[in-house]
């Protein structure tokens, strides 16, 4: 019965570590200081980047103002490694094609230097998506993240870019703190003990995924 118990705890760790709350980067967000470019609302800025349960969520929005051009500069409250971006994007044509990202600037780029700064991530992004999609960041590039500006372009119409929901998955040191203290089982002998190390094993080889 107690190796039942055990491996039922392991496996529901295991669960909530590949997409529960420790790898949602949105509690490292620092939410105060999120602001944006070329806003129809600017206070919307801070309010796309929203918990993973408000993430369906459509009644707040952020759009761009007299063109498809949004940018959203994204300050962390300590460095973090950001895996992948989650997004929900307008439907239609106030849906944006495109996404670059630059890392660690200390303050938002400007519409007229993005031609003349290179960005570590410039992607398309899917048409036609409705809910929620994952895109992966090249991990390498963003290792030890202080802040990122996010630069959504190219709508469907060309008139206007909307956005639902901004958000990123990744860890941080204080998460893996609180992994190896979460994972630390009392164990009367070494069989018992082993249990933590299989599910740190497990879970280091796993890849979220937006659900």
């Amino acid at each position: 019965m107690a190796s039942n118990n055990s491996e039922t705890s392991e496996n529901s760790l295991a669960s909530e570590l590949a997409g529960g709350d420790i790898s949602n980067l949105y509690r490292f967000i620092d939410k105060d200081n999120v602001h944006g470019l070329n806003l129809t609302v600017p206070e919307h800025a801070k309010e796309v980047i929203k918990p993973w349960d408000r993430r369906d969520d459509n009644t707040i929005f952020l759009e761009s103002n007299v063109d498809d051009q949004l940018m959203i500069h994204v300050p962390f409250v300590e460095n973090v490694r950001v895996k992948s971006i989650i997004l929900k994007l307008g439907r239609g044509e106030v849906a944006p094609r495109h996404l670059r990202v630059w890392a660690n600037k200390s303050t938002i780029i400007d519409f007229s230097d993005v031609d003349s700064i290179k960005p570590q991530l410039s992607i398309s992004l899917l048409e036609g998506e409705t809910g929620v999609i994952e895109y992966p960041m090249r991990v390498a590039a963003f290792a030890s993240i202080h802040s990122l500006s996010l630069l959504f372009d190219d709508a469907l119409g060309g008139d206007q870019t909307r956005l639902y929901f901004i958000g990123f998955k990744g860890d941080t040191r204080s998460v893996k703190r609180e992994i190896n203290s979460r994972l630390e089982v009392p164990a009367p002998n070494a069989a018992d003990a082993s249990i933590s190390d299989r599910v740190s094993n497990r879970v280091g080889g796993q890849q979220t995924t937006a659900r």
